[in-house]
């Protein structure tokens, strides 16, 4: 485990490394209303905020210490979706982990309250996502349309230039875990 400083800190690293910084937070983990203000006023106050801010709702699972918790209200997550957009407009604000148990309605009050991106596909880290076709559905519901995406010339050469640095000893971006 890291401390708080030094997650802070990657996050700098990250940002000078030329690379996109995603980092947001999960509502549901027992946390307080001044806890969530506290997460996005830290993000929003960086010295470049986030480009993307995923919202996660905790996904409950059996056996875990936390399976327990009282569920979110879908007030208070539509809340922190739109503080999130007010305090980084720039930002993109995901709607992420716990889509899958929201109803169509909560989501489409996230996307109405600055939730501008999703999460697109059958999984997430370790939580399911809903079936793409259910995104897409709930989209033409709403008259979102996807953004189309593409790959910007030298993002490839970018990346490759990152993952040398990763795997040489002798630089700053190198991490040898087995070392600690």
């Amino acid at each position: 485990t890291r401390t708080y400083q030094e997650r802070l800190d990657t996050l700098d690293k990250v940002r000078d490394a030329g690379i996109k910084v995603c980092s947001g937070g999960i509502v549901g983990l027992g946390e307080t209303v001044k806890d969530r203000a506290g997460l996005l006023l830290q993000l929003a106050n960086l010295p470049t905020p986030p480009e993307s801010v995923p919202i996660n709702m905790l996904v409950k699972v059996k056996g875990t210490p936390l399976a327990d918790n009282d569920d979110v209200d879908a007030f208070d997550f539509i809340r922190t979706i739109a503080i999130a957009r007010i305090m980084m407009p720039t930002s993109y604000v995901r709607l992420s982990a716990g889509r899958e148990q929201m109803n169509e309605q909560t989501q489409a009050m996230c996307f109405m309250a600055g939730a501008n991106s999703i999460f697109y596909g059958c999984k997430l880290l370790t939580t399911p996502n809903p079936e793409e076709d259910k995104d897409l559905q709930l989209f033409r519901k709403l008259g979102i349309n996807p953004q189309q995406t593409a790959v910007l010339e030298g993002d490839n050469e970018q990346q490759q230039r990152l993952e040398q640095a990763l795997l040489t000893p002798d630089t700053e971006e190198y991490y040898n875990a087995a070392a600690l």
